[in-house]
């Protein structure tokens, strides 16, 4: 083989060339080695997960795969995903509560994050160095005391380590974080905190002011530490103060800081004139000190003009920022679009399509998180193609964006993703084809979205309109799976369904009508197990019409009985349409005594029962006791005519 090539090397370039005595090929192969890419060390992991789609009939990964264990609901899949993080904490407690059980270190070498926590009482040797080390694992319990031992002891603490200590303070005002792992309760806590209207957490007078004032002399991190400490916790008046006062002591603060205050600026004014005068303040106060705005700077900007309620200001305001800091070479992330997104398309102001000019500039891009409002972009994209634009073309533009790349991962908590779905179903059960909404629905359901009640209802309503009767036994099961058997109005919507669409047995599954007996036979066992349902009248009336239907005779009778003996506790009554079918199928059945029955309910109930008992007059032999009850009920012979 040596013989017979020849390999000539230059620089990166490889030209390979034959030596025999075979005519010389008229061009030769250049083989160009590409220059090195660095890799991490989980790229290829990331290479394998992009060879396999994700799997819609698997539940998320955070659920254990068994059957029992799987939610069929939002209640449960909260239930199940919060118990798998209580186990952990109960782990946690007690490997820290019975830690003379966990001495033994078999990992090699020593993992710090498995080994119980250090316990410190006031008798503990304790130096500055450990207060350092605490510091680093941001240990704000530990930190404050180990801190408050080593002013005991009389021990001096630099400036540097209580500056260290007044950002970890400031930044978690005092209180311990929540572990990283615990992704299910922090996010649960959020939800619940974004619900409540934003209000002054700050602990006024504590250990983070009383640091502040220890230091001296006092510098640039010291008030940065602090402001926006007090910014993110809404002691907005205080933060605002101190950026001034650090500004006349000629302090140059940092872009971060001013950020902090101009994103509480909506605290400090009342209204939008005044809070867009004082953004413009700080913004030239920005200029002076010769700082460049950032992500940050724009997205708090947006997120004050999004509290205006002049509609016109809030528009051009906005504008102006975006254009101005475009020039200044800032890049709106997601977080940016959604307070566009706010401040345009508002529910009592004109309609705007500026989504249109924002998928556009968007296009197919794959983003990272940059901004903790980028995770609402999603949610409120969809929001506005429902309920503003109306526009299903808009809405599958969002959701190819979202999925697109692992721009998933800015979909947001599984409240998020729930909202987002919300809307996507609503607005696709408005305005596409069964099949193609019965098509997302395979695939999200339940594993990814579990529809609501009001979403469910919807469905329905778009099966009723296509008469797609088929899909009722389906969608049956998943009302139940859901938990949904005690919303009154899927219960009635179901019903009028099914008896407004009597099947076609030619046409259809000729087991269709013997379906919609077991649902209504089912719908009656569900609401006399509930506590939260009641019956009506006209509920067991359309009960017993589609149990005649699919032919269980002796279950309608059963249901009948029971609206005769409760009719006192019953509001309203089955229609004359339903007893006419009940007392036809008691004929079929040879069954008079349960006609009779049907006939002074009617009767009792003021509804014409002539019509009923010339049916059962012509339907019937009737012997003389029959007929006599019938005169007592009816007058003589007026049945006979």
């Amino acid at each position: 083989i040596s013989n017979k090539f020849k390999i000539n090397s230059v620089h990166n370039t490889r030209i390979i060339s034959s030596s025999t005595e075979a005519p010389a090929p008229k061009s030769e192969e250049i083989i160009e080695i590409p220059k090195r890419i660095h890799r991490s060390p989980s790229d290829i992991l990331y290479a394998l997960a992009a060879t396999v789609g994700r799997d819609a009939t698997a539940a998320h990964y955070k659920y254990h795969d068994d059957p029992y264990l799987i939610p069929t609901s939002n209640i449960t899949k909260r239930t199940y995903a919060m118990a798998q993080e209580a186990g952990r904490k109960a782990a946690k407690w007690i490997k820290e509560e019975h830690r003379d059980l966990f001495k033994h270190q078999e990992a090699e070498p020593h993992i710090k994050a498995f080994a119980p926590k250090l316990i410190f009482t006031e008798n503990s040797e304790v130096a500055l160095q450990t207060l350092e080390e605490l510091i680093q694992l941001f240990e704000v319990r530990d930190a404050v005391f180990v801190y408050n031992l080593l002013k005991k002891k009389g021990l001096e603490i630099n400036s540097e380590t209580k500056q260290n200590l007044l950002e970890l303070v400031s930044f978690y005002n005092n209180e311990e974080p929540l572990s990283e792992d615990l992704y299910e309760e922090r996010s649960f806590r959020q939800s619940n905190e974004s619900r409540e209207r934003n209000r002054k957490t700050w602990k006024d007078g504590d250990l983070a002011e009383q640091l502040f004032h220890e230091i001296e002399p006092k510098t640039e991190k010291a008030y940065a530490a602090l402001i926006r400490g007090m910014a993110t916790y809404f002691q907005a008046e205080r933060a605002y103060a101190l950026l001034q006062e650090a500004l006349e002591k000629q302090f140059q603060m940092d872009t971060t800081t001013f950020n902090s205050v101009l994103s509480v600026v909506n605290f400090l004014k009342d209204t939008a004139d005044l809070r867009w005068e004082l953004c413009k303040d700080l913004l030239k106060q920005m200029n002076q000190l010769r700082l460049k705005p950032d992500l940050g700077t724009l997205n708090a900007l947006l997120e004050c003009i999004s509290s205006f309620g002049n509609f016109k200001l809030a528009r051009q305001s906005a504008l102006q920022v975006l254009s101005e800091l475009k020039r200044l070479g800032v890049t709106p992330s997601l977080g940016s679009y959604y307070y566009v997104l706010i401040i345009f398309c508002r529910e009592r102001g004109p309609v705007s399509h500026v989504i249109v000019d924002i998928l556009n500039e968007l296009g197919q891009q794959e983003f990272k998180i940059q901004h903790p409002k980028d995770t609402y972009f999603f949610a409120t994209a969809m929001d506005v193609c429902r309920n503003h634009l109306h526009d299903c073309s808009l809405a599958q533009k969002v959701d190819k964006l979202l999925h697109t790349g692992k721009n998933y991962d800015l979909i947001g908590s599984t409240y998020k993703e729930t909202i987002y779905y919300r809307h996507y179903f609503a607005l696709l059960s408005q305005t596409v084809t069964i099949d193609e909404f019965m098509q997302t629905y395979d695939l999200l359901v339940p594993n990814v979205y579990i529809p609501e009640p009001g979403i469910m209802e919807e469905i329905l309503k778009m099966v009723e309109i296509n008469r797609a009767i088929d899909l009722l036994p389906r969608l049956w099961s998943d009302v139940v799976i859901f938990d949904h058997v005690d919303r009154e109005n899927l219960l009635l919507r179901l019903l009028k369904i099914m008896i407004d669409n009597k099947p076609d047995t030619k046409e259809c599954n000729q087991q269709l009508p013997q379906q919609f007996a077991k649902i209504a036979l089912d719908i009656y066992n569900k609401v006399e197990e509930s506590k939260r349902l009641s019956f009506t009248g006209g509920m067991l009336g359309d009960i017993i019409c589609l149990l005649i239907r699919g032919g269980n005779f002796e279950k309608a009778t059963e249901v009948f009985n029971h609206t005769d003996k409760n009719q006192h506790r019953i509001p309203g009554t089955p229609t004359e349409h339903c007893l006419k079918e009940y007392i036809e199928t008691c004929i079929n059945n040879k069954a008079p005594s349960e006609a009779l029955v049907c006939l002074q309910y009617a009767i009792e109930n003021q509804m014409d029962g002539t019509s009923l008992a010339k049916n059962m007059y012509k339907g019937f032999t009737l012997n003389e006791i029959y007929l006599s009850k019938m005169k007592s009920l009816l007058g003589e012979d007026s049945f006979k005519k």
